[in-house]
């Protein structure tokens, strides 16, 4: 695995592990971080929040609640919107700078607010 992917997702993974205590974290390890609703929440199942994977070729942090929410997905900025790969995930190839962290910070507190309000945790 590439060392500078590894530094890339220990930052990431440091963006979730404040929900530990709220959610289930279903995958711990040096290739991924895999965060899920504890109750039934789509089709009598646990639900996604977010989670980080290590990839060959970037590091992807995937944020679940923005795809299922327009508004919040509108307040994304346009640094951190050209990362974006579909609808709810993240690539990084160096480490993220400052603003971006915060940023991604932010629309991940805002994301698990969204979740709170709509009953899945």
């Amino acid at each position: 695995m590439n060392e500078g992917f590894r530094a890339v997702a220990d930052v990431l993974t440091s963006l979730l592990t404040p929900y530990e205590d709220r959610l289930d974290v279903v995958t711990e390890s040096s290739t991924g971080y895999y965060l899920q609703t504890k109750k039934p929440a789509h089709r009598k199942r646990p639900l996604m929040f977010a989670g980080v994977r290590v990839g060959k070729a970037y590091v992807s942090y995937h944020l679940v609640p923005i795809y299922m929410n327009e508004p919040l997905k509108a307040t994304i900025s346009p640094a951190l919107r050209k990362r974006m790969q579909g609808k709810a995930c993240f690539n990084f190839k160096d480490m993220p700078d400052p603003a971006l962290l915060e940023e991604l910070r932010t629309l991940t507190e805002a994301a698990f607010r969204s979740f709170e309000t709509a009953g899945y945790i």
